[in-house]
This record gives structure tokens, C-alpha cells and sequence, in this order.
């Protein structure tokens, strides 16, 4: 069954803004929920490894989700993403972000 995949990317200048993000995170994953039951599948954060590729986005997420209503669900209702997004907004000096449909 496919499911929605989505990444996204942060840069966050601060090495202590961005260990708040990634805890933040750790909480997402573990108060993240829908009809009161946890949506998300996975939930895979880390900084990511210096490379010139990355463009200077320093934070790498991916999340899963079963269906894009989920996804939906995440992103305008979601009070967990609403307290990360609380607590990354401000420390972010960009985010990148795209999903789509696992064909795997």
C-alpha cells in the first residue's frame, strides 16, 4: 500500500536552537495523535553530515504518513506539529519541504 513520504529540511544557524528542534521532535513522535490514536508511522529526524550537497540545511527529517489526509491532518491541525512548529519557527533561517507517494 503506498504511503505519503515527506522530507523536510532546516537550516538552523545555533547548535543549541538546534538541539531544541530535534527534541522537540522526540516529543512530536511521542504526543503526535489523531482521533486520539497515533497517525504518524515513522518519524525519522537527525543533524545531518556536513556536506556541500546539503546547501547548508543542517537538519534532515522524514515522516510517514498511511494517507495524504493524514498528512493534511499534520499540517493544519496536528498540536504536536503545532508546538514544534512554535519552537523551530523563530530559529530557522530556511526549511525545505516536499512529499509524495512511496511507489515502493
Amino acid at each position: 500500500m503506498p504511503v505519503i513520504e515527506r522530507i523536510t529540511l532546516f537550516k538552523i544557524p545555533n547548535d543549541a536552537d538546534r538541539d531544541r528542534v530535534l527534541e522537540q521532535y522526540k516529543v512530536l513522535a511521542k504526543t503526535a495523535v489523531k482521533d486520539g490514536k497515533p497517525y504518524i508511522t515513522n518519524v525519522a529526524v537527525g543533524q545531518s553530515f556536513p556536506d556541500p550537497r546539503n546547501k547548508g540545511f543542517n537538519v534532515s527529517v522524514k515522516t510517514t504518513f498511511a494517507s495524504m489526509e493524514d498528512m493534511q491532518y499534520y499540517e493544519t491541525e496536528c498540536e504536536a506539529h503545532k508546538a514544534l512548529r512554535a519552537v523551530a519557527g523563530p530559529v530557522k533561517e530556511d526549511i525545505l519541504s516536499t512529499y509524495f507517494e512511496s511507489v515502493i
